[in-house]
């Protein structure tokens, strides 16, 4: 049964930036949630194209407050959210997810039981999602390409919230403050909050569907750009880059080798890469019970490991041998209007 409270539980904080449909989707899926103790705050970062109209649509169904500012971010535009919020907990959604009705019914069930100050949830894809979509879901969640960092089952390093699915107690903020206007804000924000001596964790039944890059172009700039920002993070938190999070950058100088060596030594120097994508085509298609899928995943994966591991040769190259060391307006310049 729906349920409403005067004094909403979660607070649920969205930064937008010309997606109208994509809110759209996201405020639809919020309105059918079967508990809705929680209010909408939709932050439009200086968009071009409001959702204005679209929030407004939805004010009958749940709780929602709308706030245009000047475009700065979608850092500063959270902050924004956060600094109007009322709940015991902010959760973030990314605009475009999708959120399965029993969400929120399931966050507040495993909050009552693990009492998390910081948590996070896995991603998948919607059957609605196109092919493309859905094979970019899996490069981004798969074991084989990322380590099963961002996918909430196997995984290299210690859970890490990122803000497509992220929530935190409203004392955190108080004590660890916002977001910083960077690239990967999210995993900043939570290592800030694991050393002020929060306890975080995944909630792995509370998933969302998120819709990814719509094109392999937009796919190979994003994962070039998370490759950027684990250098950042390394010169922010000197002990906080792992084994795993090198694998691509080693993937593509190790890839190179290989394929000059099928070119001038023999062929068969291509067949641990060749291996390497049919192993990840027949999973693909396993996971996904669909061979067309599977074969888009090869594309996806290989876009994966070279944008993330060249945008990673890239960052070290410059920040570490060369020592410009981060270049804050840079990264603030790249990440407004987004």
């Amino acid at each position: 049964m729906t349920t409403y409270q005067n004094t909403p539980y979660f607070s649920v904080i969205v930064p937008v930036y010309n997606r109208v449909d994509e809110i759209r989707d996201l405020l639809e899926s919020l309105s059918l949630q079967i508990c809705k103790n929680f209010e909408v705050i939709i932050v439009e970062d200086g968009s071009t194209v409001t959702c204005r109209d679209v929030a407004s649509l939805y004010e009958g169904s749940m709780y929602l407050r709308y706030f245009y500012k000047e475009n700065e971010g979608r850092s500063i535009a959270r902050n924004y959210g956060m600094e109007r919020a009322v709940g015991k907990y902010f959760v973030f959604f990314d605009s475009d997810c999708v959120i399965p009705e029993n969400y929120f019914k399931i966050l507040g069930e495993k909050l009552q039981e693990t009492r998390l100050d910081c948590f996070g949830g896995p991603d998948a894809a919607h059957d609605s999602f196109s092919d493309k979509q859905k094979a970019i879901s899996y490069a981004m969640t798969s074991f084989l390409t990322t380590g099963g960092i961002r996918g909430g089952k196997v995984c290299l390093e210690k859970f890490t919230p990122r803000t497509f699915n992220m929530g935190f107690a409203n004392k955190v903020y108080d004590k660890v403050g916002g977001f910083r206007e960077m690239f990967s804000e999210d995993i900043d924000m939570s290592t800030r909050i694991r050393e002020a001596g929060f306890k975080i964790g995944l909630i792995h039944d509370a998933q969302v569907y998120h819709k990814r890059r719509v094109d392999f172009a937009k796919f190979f700039r994003q994962v070039h750009v998370f490759g950027m920002s684990r250098i950042t993070l390394k010169l922010l938190y000197p002990g906080s880059l792992k084994l795993v999070h090198t694998l691509p950058a080693i993937a593509v100088i190790l890839g190179l080798l290989l394929v000059a060596c099928a070119i001038f030594i023999s062929p068969w120097f291509i067949a641990p890469i060749a291996l390497y994508l049919i192993a990840i085509a027949v999973l693909a298609t396993l996971s996904t019970k669909s061979l067309k899928i599977g074969l888009l995943s090869v594309p996806a994966s290989i876009i994966q490991i070279v944008g993330y591991g060249s945008g990673f040769i890239r960052a070290y190259v410059s920040k570490i041998i060369m020592r410009r060391g981060r270049d804050i307006n840079q990264e603030i310049s790249m990440r407004k209007g987004k």
